[in-house]
């Protein structure tokens, strides 16, 4: 009688891995390597010793933590400025609809001011952006 085995698992990998190299630091070298492997941002320690030793390149990623904060702003900066137009014009025709035309215009003409103010607003935020934006490039070239 002929025995039917059923294949199970996962495929053997083409070019296996089998090889393995011993290095030894001392603690102020393996304290370097592990510093340049954080600022990497590869995930095994093992591939980025491999791109050093094979000259591969590997981009180093700095996060300045103010940085981080100043994007988050302005993207709450965004979403709120959506959720002001959609109030807007939900204020605009609950006025048209409910009040007389000089009530309306009245209420109109106080909601016209503070437009104005939220577009100057809008301005500055723009004017810091491009100023950030000036600065990081001259950091960064």
């Amino acid at each position: 009688m002929k025995q039917n085995f059923k294949k199970a698992g996962r495929h053997p990998k083409i070019d296996a891995t089998v090889f393995r190299c011993s290095v030894n630091f001392s603690a102020a070298e393996k304290a370097r390597l592990l510093d340049m492997h954080e600022q990497s941002g590869v995930e095994s320690l093992s591939a980025f010793i491999k791109m050093q030793l094979f000259g591969k390149p590997f981009k180093v990623f700095i996060v300045d933590e103010n940085t981080r904060i100043f994007i988050d702003q302005l993207s709450a900066f965004n979403s709120h400025y959506r959720t002001i137009g959609v109030e807007y014009d939900t204020v605009v025709k609950t006025l048209r609809e409910n009040f007389t035309e000089k009530k309306a215009m009245a209420a109109l003409y106080k909601l016209e001011k503070i437009t104005i103010e939220l577009v100057k607003l809008n301005r500055e935020i723009v004017a810091l952006a491009n100023k950030f934006d000036e600065r990081w490039l001259q950091k960064s070239l």
